[in-house]
């Protein structure tokens, strides 16, 4: 596709003054994310989750950002998929934001932990019917015979709770990203973005500038 080669888009948006920036980078991300709502952002809160297997073998996937905090971010998956495996064995994971449309991209780094049982439960309870059904049905990440077998599944989940409460499985519920590296990009002219970041430090947040 020799198409490819010749793709160049100029970005021109805006521009990115670490002096002007908050001490506290989430405060600075939760910043970019009400702009990215307000802009019309198709699912801003998609984010890129990469994780590694304990060999360092990496892997990526889109989940949703439900909960910025002041300790991270939060989002939810099955505990046995293929990430939540990762995670409990090798806890450190990389994210990427990418608001493509307005040049702009943030990029963190850091350790998962697994959320409390209570808020777990609590956020479980606020989905809808149909999705909690989806939390017991799928046996994430592992190989079926095919989609009828899902759906098979699904009928037979629906079947068990039909009535009844649908209370969360053990094997489902959230993970929370301390951040330790958070940098937020914008893109300039001529390839000369610019690139913000925050180190977590002992004392706090350090704040620097990167060459593009």
């Amino acid at each position: 596709m020799d198409e490819l080669s010749r793709m160049r888009q100029e970005y021109e948006a805006g521009t990115l003054d670490e002096r002007l920036m908050a001490a506290d980078p989430l405060e600075t991300f939760t910043e970019w994310m009400y702009d990215a709502i307000a802009f019309g952002m198709k699912e801003p809160n998609a984010m890129t989750v990469a994780t590694a297997s304990p060999e360092g073998k990496p892997s990526a996937r889109v989940v949703l950002l439900k909960e910025v905090t002041a300790d991270g971010f939060v989002f939810f998956t099955n505990y046995l998929s293929r990430k939540g495996m990762e995670l409990f064995t090798n806890p450190f994971a990389a994210v990427v934001f990418d608001w493509h449309d307005m040049a702009r991209q943030v990029r963190v780094e850091g350790r998962a932990e697994k959320l409390p049982a209570e808020a777990s439960d609590a956020y479980f309870n606020e989905r809808p019917e149909n999705a909690k059904i989806g939390a017991w049905t799928s046996p994430q990440s592992k190989i079926v015979k095919d989609r009828a077998e899902i759906e098979h599944l699904q009928w037979e989940m629906a079947q068990r709770f039909a009535g009844k409460k649908v209370e969360r499985p053990s094997h489902w519920g959230g993970f929370l990203i301390r951040p330790t590296v958070m940098e937020f990009w914008q893109g300039r002219p001529d390839r000369l973005h610019d690139r913000v970041v925050y180190y977590k430090t002992e004392e706090g947040w350090s704040k620097h500038r990167l060459a593009p």
